[in-house]
């Protein structure tokens, strides 16, 4: 079995071609290749936690998956990652686990890449202006995801607290200082979303975080943070201006986002305004965007097939390159 650690990950592979493998896994999963049931969620309700076990095999890619993700809101507040994982990688064809991946870094590059998916598929080609809402554990990769994607000028980012996001702003810029985006703080919400092309949400939060009055024409927003029934980052009203609203996996959103299930159960939306998943558009199968001044909403709430094309390439790749640790 082959370990493989952030380091080892990080000599090999890019955001870009975590964009790439996402883009395949949504692909296979709306296809009706994978095996991917939905998340087993054990809730640790004394530590206001999260234990969820995602299995996922895809017999065409020749590879099943097991990832262990805990997720632990609370942590921001003690200065401590949010989230702890682990993925296993199993070869299908023996049944032999074959590599064990820092499944935290894991998580986060695919979901950070699939924001950056939403955007290449979905987004504005001529988009200059980003925002980010929230600046925990997985906000790094969704930054640069944006970034990979489209030549913006400047991302403005907020989180509730202003020290929180200034020294989030310092830190992305010494990071993505390659990008040549300006990377600014913003001390509000409105102020982010104001002229935006570009928006991504990634918070705990169970009210909305921005305000739909707000964000202009034009305008793709990809939702990541509710991955629960009572969690709600989206203003609802955006809904109901949006043309089109996408999910990775319409089953999985219908069973765990409060964004999506709070606003259909008060009658803002129904099923009929949904659109499709996104891996129907990066299969042929669904028109993305048809003109600039489409809104277009992107709710995600993560499916194992990201982690299982995530790490069977990163796995490939460390081989090929005698990337990682041996053990027997």
């Amino acid at each position: 079995m082959q370990l493989l650690n952030k380091a080892d990950i990080d000599k090999i592979f890019s955001m870009k071609e975590a964009v790439e493998a996402v883009k395949e896994a949504f692909a296979l999963y709306s296809q009706g290749k994978a095996e991917n049931p939905l998340r087993t969620n054990i809730y640790a309700k004394k530590y206001e936690g999260n234990l969820l076990f995602m299995p996922t095999y895809a017999e065409d890619a020749g590879y099943a998956s097991l990832k262990i993700i805990n997720i632990y809101p609370e942590n921001m507040m003690k200065g401590i990652p949010t989230s702890f994982a682990q993925v296993i990688l199993i070869d299908a064809k023996s049944g032999d686990i074959i590599a064990m991946l820092d499944g935290t870094y894991v998580t986060q590059l695919r979901t950070g890449a699939a924001s950056g998916v939403c955007f290449d598929v979905l987004g504005r080609k001529d988009a200059k202006i980003g925002a980010l809402i929230g600046t925990g554990g997985q906000a790094q990769t969704q930054l640069e995801a944006m970034l990979a994607v489209r030549d913006l000028d400047i991302v403005k980012v907020h989180d509730l607290s202003i020290e929180r996001t200034e020294a989030f702003v310092k830190m992305m810029k010494e990071r993505l200082n390659g990008y040549g985006t300006e990377i600014v703080a913003a001390a509000s919400a409105d102020e982010a979303v104001e002229e935006a092309d570009l928006l991504i949400t990634v918070t705990p939060s169970k009210k909305p975080v921005f305000d739909a009055s707000k964000c202009k024409a034009g305008l793709t927003v990809s939702c990541v943070g509710a991955y629960q029934p009572d969690m709600q980052e989206m203003d609802p009203k955006i809904l109901t201006r949006a043309d089109k609203i996408f999910f990775d996996s319409k089953d999985a959103v219908l069973e765990e986002s409060g964004d999506i299930l709070i606003p259909m159960a008060d009658g803002t939306i129904t099923e009929n305004d949904f659109t499709g998943e996104i891996g129907q558009v990066i299969c042929g199968e669904l028109t993305g965007r048809e003109h600039d001044e489409e809104i277009i909403v992107f709710e995600t709430v993560g499916i194992g097939m990201q982690d299982l094309v995530t790490a069977k390439t990163i796995y490939e790749k460390a081989i090929a390159a005698g990337i990682g640790t041996a053990w027997k």
